[in-house]
């Protein structure tokens, strides 16, 4: 009971830290990437759709992003999202693909940038925190029913401890990755 516990919450943490992952990917360095506008959602015939699915990207430069709809009519629609979404993305339509120059990384977007990062790096481990509590939750609970002793219930909550710590761990070993990506020139 313990076991199947710990193994959600391990699960739950695992995909905490994939998120992480994800939202650091959607924070831009220096190279401009297709990763940066996975949460632009198209309103593509009445239901928001994210781009990758209508269009492709290609880079022909560093901080130059092509953007290919795979269906002609979205391209408006394309780049409204592009221009509203909190990228600092100037798009420009030549009627088949959406440009996109991103502008040069100063000293003070990159700091922006790092404290975006911290931010989500906290909402990483908060998140890990609460399937933490859960879980410890769940175990209390069999405790108190009965289900399992004491001694038992607090050596899954050592293992849930340990396994808090190593999520939490790598969510911080991923931020101070990023930050140095960031704080490169």
């Amino acid at each position: 009971m313990i076991e199947d516990a710990l193994l959600e919450a391990e699960d739950k943490m695992d995909k905490a830290v994939d998120v992480a992952k994800d939202n650091f990917a959607g924070i831009r360095t220096g190279r401009v990437n297709p990763g940066l506008f996975n949460k632009v959602l198209v309103d593509y015939y009445g239901s928001p759709t994210p781009l990758q699915q209508l269009a492709s990207f290609q880079t022909p430069e560093a901080r130059t992003l092509l953007i290919s709809p795979f269906d002609k009519t979205s391209l408006t629609a394309i780049e409204g999202a592009l221009r509203e979404s909190d990228l600092g993305a100037n798009p420009s339509n030549d009627g088949s693909v959406i440009r996109i120059t991103m502008p040069e990384l100063t000293a003070e977007r990159r700091k922006e940038y790092i404290k975006l990062a911290h931010n989500q790096g906290e909402d990483a481990k908060v998140s890990i925190r609460h399937i933490r509590r859960a879980a410890k939750d769940t175990i209390d609970k069999l405790v108190k029913d009965g289900d399992i002793g004491e001694d038992e219930g607090n050596r899954g909550e050592k293992e849930l401890d340990a396994l808090t710590k190593k999520y939490v761990d790598s969510v911080d070993t991923l931020l101070k990755a990023k930050e140095a990506e960031l704080s490169e020139v």
